[in-house]
This record gives C-alpha cells, sequence and structure tokens, in this order.
C-alpha cells in the first residue's frame, strides 16, 4: 500500500505474526505513510534469521524517499505470544519456536538505536482500532484478532488495559466443551470443523469463499464457528461491559458469514439488561491493522 499523506513525526508498526512480518510507517492521524512492507516469517527458521527479516522490513520503510527527513519517533512492534512484556521477550511461542525467551526489543533497540516498543499483537491491533479504527470514539473496546489463532485485547480510554502478568485478554486457552476456545475459534479450528462435516481439507479462506458461493456445509461451519466464538463474547461481555467489540484479524473477512450466530449466541448468554448488547462491528483499519497497531505503542508511550 502506498500514500503520500506526510504530517508531522513519523513511528515505525512493525507486525510479527507467525506467518508473516509487516512493516510501514504511520503518522498521529492513524496514516500509512509511503510504501509498507510484508514478507514470510518463517517461523521454524533460526532466530538469526527471523531477526534478519524484520531487520530488512524495517529498513526498507527507512529507507523510503519521501520520508528521509522526517523525525522517527521509535519503533512500534505487536507480536505473536505469550510476552513479556516489561522486560521485551517473547516467551514459548509455539509459532516462533527459535525464539522462545529471546530479548526482541533489546535486539531491535541495538539494531536500529532508537526507543523500541512490544506489546501482544492482538493488544496493538485493538489498540490502533480504538484510536484509528472502527473503536475510535468508545471509552471501553473489547477487541479479537481471529486468525491462525485467537487473539484479544482490551483498551481503555485510549490505553491498553494489560493486567498484572500483561495477560489481560488472553482468553485463548480458556476451556471450550473438553478442548480450549482457539480449538474451535481459529483458522486451524474451521479447517478442523470442515473436515469432520465434508472430509475434505481446505483452509478457512477457502472455506470462506466456499461459503460465499452458499456451499451448504461451509455454511454450517460458519455457523458453527460463530456459535463458539458467542460463548467467548458472552464471557468477556459479562465480565467488562464494553462499549463496542471489534472483530479483526484475517478470518474476519468472513463475519458476514458467522456475525448473525456470535452475535445470537452471545445474546443468549449475556447477563439480561434493558440495553442492547454492545455493537459487535468488524475492524476497518484492513490488512494494515497490525503495523498500525504497532505504531499506536509508539504514539500511546507519548501520551
Amino acid at each position: 500500500m502506498e500514500k503520500n499523506v506526510i504530517s508531522g513525526d513519523l513511528a515505525v508498526g512493525v507486525d510479527i505474526g507467525g506467518t508473516n512480518i509487516r512493516a510501514g510507517l504511520v503518522n498521529r492521524n492513524g496514516e500509512v505513510v509511503g510504501r509498507s512492507f510484508a514478507l514470510p516469517t518463517k517461523g521454524n527458521d533460526t532466530a538469526d534469521s527471523i531477526i534478519g527479516r524484520i531487520r530488512e522490513a524495517i529498513n526498507f520503510v527507512l529507507t523510503d524517499r519521501e520520508i528521509r527527513h522526517h523525525n522517527i519517533l521509535g519503533i512500534g512492534m505487536g507480536v505473536t505470544g505469550p510476552l513479556n512484556v516489561p522486560d521485551g521477550l517473547i516467551l514459548e511461542c509455539p509459532q516462533l519456536p527459535s525464539l522462545h525467551y529471546f530479548p526482541l526489543r533489546a535486539k531491535i533497540n541495538e539494531i536500529f538505536q532508537m526507543p523500541v516498543f512490544m506489546n501482544n499483537d492482538a493488544d496493538a491491533m485493538i489498540l490502533g482500532e480504538s484510536l484509528w479504527g472502527s473503536g475510535k470514539g468508545y471509552g471501553l473496546v473489547l477487541g479479537f484478532t481471529l486468525g491462525t489463532g485467537l487473539g484479544c485485547g482490551i483498551v481503555s480510554d485510549g490505553k491498553i488495559m494489560p493486567g498484572r502478568r500483561d495477560l489481560s485478554g488472553e482468553i485463548w486457552s480458556s476451556p471450550y466443551k473438553d478442548v480450549t476456545i482457539e480449538d474451535f475459534v481459529s483458522g486451524r479450528g474451521i479447517s478442523d470443523l470442515y473436515r469432520k462435516i465434508s472430509g475434505q481439507t481446505k483452509s478457512a479462506l477457502e472455506i470462506g469463499a466456499l461459503g460465499n458461493n452458499g456451499d451448504e456445509e461451509a455454511l454450517q461451519v460458519w455457523y458453527e464457528f460463530g456459535k463458539a466464538f458467542g460463548f467467548a463474547l458472552s464471557w468477556t461481555i459479562n465480565i467488562l461491559d464494553p462499549d463496542i467489540v471489534v472483530v479483526g484479524g484475517s478470518i474476519s473477512d468472513s463475519f458476514h458469514l458467522f456475525g448473525k450466530s456470535a452475535h445470537d449466541y452471545a445474546a443468549r448468554f449475556s447477563c439480561p439488561s434493558p440495553l442492547a448488547l454492545p455493537p459487535l462491528v468488524k475492524a476497518t483499519l484492513g490488512n494494515d491493522a497490525g503495523f498500525i497497531g504497532g505504531a499506536a505503542l509508539v504514539y500511546e508511550s507519548l501520551v
């Protein structure tokens, strides 16, 4: 993506997932400046190889000729977790096995010699949505990232709510039926459910395309997916009573296929109230949401 919106100081945003690394420059209005960059993470590679790709992505956006004379406030990274946020460490992340207990924040600071901020990728994305996307103007924003796994973040008045151990929103390991909620509410869960129903193996993206074409088995999968997600919504809505719920991540492209069943089951198990459930909406920052959220970590630190 390329835009020629240059407004004051800039922040580098980086989204580091198990599948891809994306980076871009973002101004104080949440607008992408210059060219963003993406490349495969190749998460099973060595630590040096993965760090090399992160460095390549950041270097690409920093050497854009249009921004060379602008002040870079810092680098913000949304990283697949779990993390030790205060110390800037990746813990035992199954998508990045060679980076277990790796001091990622310190390493990127050493390479680029500028302030580096790091947080869970779901928290970063929801922070970006609360500042510049679907959650803008709302006080308490509950957000979910639906992709390879299940992420959840909570932002109150423009600040991430981290919890005592920086684990607020980490619901992926919570029980659902006889396994965890992530076993159902994730790309892997969608593929597993489709395999059980149809006997075929397809990705969540392919199952989304089938659903768009009215395929009955795919539509059944999306209904069941929404139902499981609705249970997760009911837990979190009952605990937090948020102003809005924002749904992002790659699977949110199929929101129209599962949103109704998710809402219906959330309503069924949410605490009765004379007021309606908070709005359940799709994130609006699109494919750039991850690194825009990373940049939001920089701006959050300046408030």
